[in-house]
């Protein structure tokens, strides 16, 4: 088995996103739906023998011990006191921006290391360890573009026909605490059948907020409508339009104004990471 791997940890979007309640604990209830994206970050992990996990080319603003892909890491199970590994990153997806990044290369992480360090763990286990580390983390796990509910860690895998999105990323960072705290934010939408998304009734609850916050989101919002609906992934910051084809995807970047940024990516099912670590499970 080789010590070395290289994978593509790939973006999400959020077709829709409801919020149907509020817990107890303060966490929201929601329904959504991920899509995967043939689009992310490089994620590039080298078994050694040094007992350590060490990061290089990840330049946020966190202690290290904080980074999503350490704590990944060091959640797993080892073998041997001695398994360590050193991961390089190569950013794309931008902080904040409701790409699903930290979630995505977390997941990563569990996937590629299980199998270096071939500990051998099955599905339900990993998914285990993603849902302490985030509540996007299971679906990247899992790897497959899914209906999601509970605090969207409830997944039922959905296979949607392709479709390519031109994603627009304001030049600004969106807290989903501030978000998800904000006393105008709708906590009572009635929960939807997938039958319905399908038809046309979904919206994203936190979308009109974000707008009047952040300006930079209504005008790429704006921009987009030129070309179909457009919507908010997750709290924000980036926005999407669908388009049947890659050449009406790529015409529309075109014509983003500047200084506006944006990228075309092809919808997913199945996940990168599965289709490259595929093979016999354990």
């Amino acid at each position: 088995m080789s010590a070395s791997l290289t994978l593509l940890s790939p973006a999400k979007l959020n077709l829709f996103l409801h919020i149907t309640g509020r817990r107890a604990d303060g966490y929201h209830q929601l329904q959504t739906l991920f899509q995967l994206l043939d689009w992310g970050d490089t994620l590039t992990f080298t078994a050694n023998n040094s007992g350590e996990i060490t990061l290089a080319g990840c330049e946020l603003d966190i202690p290290l011990e904080d980074n999503l892909i350490v704590r990944a890491a060091q959640a797993l199970p080892r073998i041997h006191r001695d398994q360590g590994a050193h991961i390089e990153v190569v950013k794309r997806i931008p902080e904040g921006g409701g790409l699903g990044g930290g979630s995505s290369n977390a997941a990563t992480t569990l996937l590629a290391l299980n199998q270096l360090w071939q500990l051998g763990l099955a599905d339900l286990p990993l998914e285990q360890l993603g849902v302490k580390l985030g509540a996007d983390v299971p679906v990247f796990t899992a790897g497959h573009t899914a209906w999601a509910e509970g605090v969207g860690e409830i997944l039922t895998p959905v296979d949607l026909p392709e479709r390519w999105y031109l994603v627009v990323a304001p030049q600004c960072r969106i807290s989903t605490a501030e978000i998800f705290s904000h006393e105008r934010l709708t906590r009572n939408t009635s929960p939807i059948k997938i039958a319905a998304f399908f038809e046309g009734h979904s919206r994203n609850d936190c979308q009109k907020i974000v707008r009047e916050l952040y300006p930079e989101v209504d005008n790429a919002l704006k921009f987009l409508e030129n070309f179909g609906e457009a919507r908010l992934t997750g709290t924000g910051a980036c926005v999407f339009a669908s388009f049947p084809n890659e050449q009406q995807a790529r015409s529309a970047l075109g014509q983003l104004p500047a200084p506006m940024q944006g990228f075309v990516a092809r919808a997913l099912n199945k996940s990168p990471v599965l289709s490259a670590l595929a093979g016999p499970k354990d």
